[in-house]
Formats: C-alpha cells, structure tokens, sequence
C-alpha cells in the first residue's frame, strides 16, 4: 500500500509539473504554436502593465510636454491622425482605439522597438487587448479579453487560445519624430497623458537599453551582422521577408531606392534627419512595415533576405 501511495504521489507530482510548464500568467499554452518552452515571463503578471482602454487626445498645438526629436507611432486612418509618444506607450504598451466606426490596436514592444498597429477584430467581431506578462522571442503577448487567447505582436497571429492560427490585418503605422509627424499631419491628435494611470511619462524606463549590446530575454536565433539594436525595415511580402538596415539605408543618395520582393516591385524611402522609413508599393500605396531592432526581426525571420548598400 505504502508502495502505491509513493507511486501515485510521484505520478500526481509530475502531472502538477507538466501542467505547470503549460501554464503562464494563468494562461494555457497546451497545443501553443509557438514551444511553450519558449515563451518566458516578462516579470510583470497579466494586466501588471495596463493597456489605454479609454484614449484621451489633444491638439497637437496643446501638446507642450512632447519635444520635436521625441518619439512617435503615428497613423492616418480614415482621415483621421493621431499620434502615439513612446514616452506614454512605454508604459502601456496597448492602446485599444476607433477610428471613425473601426476599432485599432496601436501596440509597443520596449524590448524590440516594435511599433505595430491593427485592425482589432477577428471573425467580424471587434476585439479588446491587454498585456499578457509573456514574452516569445522577447516581443510582447498581447492577450485579448474576449477569447484570451495570446498573440505575437511581430507574428499578428494568435499563438494560443481558441483563436490560435487567426491573423490580424496590420495597417501602415509611422515610427518617427514628433516633429516630422506634426509636419505632416498638422491637425494630428495626440494621445494626452491624462491615461487613468500615474506614471512617470517624463522619465524614460529602458533609458541605455537601444544602445546596449544586451539581450535581456532568450531568442531563438541571434545573428551578429548587426549590432542587436541596429534598426531595420522589416517587410513581408507574400511570406518573403527582408531587412532594411539604416545603416545600410543611409548610404543611399536621396534615401530613395527601389526593389522587388516576393515577385513584386516596391520602392523604400529612409529619412535619416527623423530616423524613420517606409515602402510604397508599385502604384504608390503605403504597405504596412515594421521599424525593429535587428535582433528581434532575425529572431523571428532567420530565412530573412537582407538589403545591403552597394
């Protein structure tokens, strides 16, 4: 008897541990497509950074705490701009919003220097985004409150959860200059600081982490072409993707150059003076990009072409 008690505790033992290793912050990750092995926890529980559910705005001639080299996620949707500083999505890291009658995901990954924005619906039904905890290859989960499913903020695609396998549509978001993106849109608005949250907007949390050589999670794929923190370009077209790095970029004349990915013809413009780029395709519309650092992009694209200045 006593035999069996020890064999059944054993058992009992390991079955708590195999859940265990199949569970984060509460959320079930058994059939996850990504190794749950994998995924690590950020520090912070599920919701520990909360996301902007209730956006505030005001004009961009009202927003005095911002400076010109400042960064922003700016997008024009539906003939409406707005700006995003990474000073407020720092903390954040989601700010669910509508444009007109369309509900937009605006997401920041500190850690990857991801600025990724979508149309936040699956299956016709408008969905609502918090912070996981979770990280894969050091890029934020995000999780949504209706399914609790967990998506990859590069991936656009949800990992675990009954919508696992769903992709989100990204839309063309600018990573740049508060100065550049006021000039181009002067009657932008601008996420206020008046968030329902106390935090330090002024003061900067990964101030030295852009420049640092460190990784501070596990990826699964590192390549030292570049400083890890080097920003790219990163592009997908039809499942092919490429880099763009600025330090490549910026040996352009013009900062204008054009290419073809995935069989179709693209043009890519870098702006050295606001550190930032985009893609247009053959008849001149934005395609959606993403600014990253390079680390994050090769973790997640090792099959990855990489554009280099002749």
């Amino acid at each position: 008897m006593k035999q069996l008690r020890t064999i059944f505790l054993a058992s009992a033992l390991l079955l708590a541990t195999v859940a265990a290793a199949q569970t984060r912050n509460g959320f079930d990750l058994t059939g996850a497509l990504v190794p749950a092995a994998q995924i690590e926890s950020g520090g912070p529980s599920k919701d520990g950074i909360p996301a902007i559910d209730r956006p505030q705005f005001v004009r961009a001639s009202d927003a005095r705490f911002l400076q010109g080299d400042d960064r922003v996620l700016g997008v024009m949707r539906n003939g409406i701009a707005k700006a995003y500083p990474v000073r407020i999505l720092n903390w954040h890291e989601i700010v669910n919003d509508t444009f007109g009658a369309e509900h937009i995901a605006v997401t920041f990954c500190p850690l990857c220097g991801t600025g990724i924005a979508y149309v936040s619906e699956a299956g016709g039904k408008p969905l609502s985004f918090g912070v996981s905890g979770l990280l894969y290859n050091s890029d934020v989960l995000v999780y949504d409150r209706q399914t609790q499913s967990l998506w990859s903020q590069i991936l656009a695609q949800a990992v675990s959860g009954s919508l696992k396998g769903t992709k989100l549509t990204t839309i063309a978001l600018a990573h740049t200059s508060w100065a550049d993106w006021k000039k181009r849109h002067p009657d932008t608005q601008m996420l206020s600081t008046d968030t329902g949250f106390t935090r330090g907007y002024t003061r900067d949390p990964y101030a030295g982490y852009t420049q640092d050589q460190t990784i501070m999670f596990p990826v699964a794929g590192r390549s030292l072409r570049y400083h890890p923190k080097e920003l790219v370009i990163g592009l997908d077209a039809s499942g092919k993707f490429k880099a763009y790095p600025f330090v490549e970029l910026a040996k352009i004349k013009d900062g204008k150059m054009t290419d073809t990915l995935g069989g179709k013809a693209l043009t890519v413009r870098f702006d050295p003076e606001h550190r930032t780029g985009a893609a247009f395709d053959a008849q001149g519309k934005e395609i959606p990009t993403v600014i990253a650092f390079w680390f994050a992009w090769y973790a997640f694209h090792r099959d990855t072409e990489v554009f280099q200045a002749k």
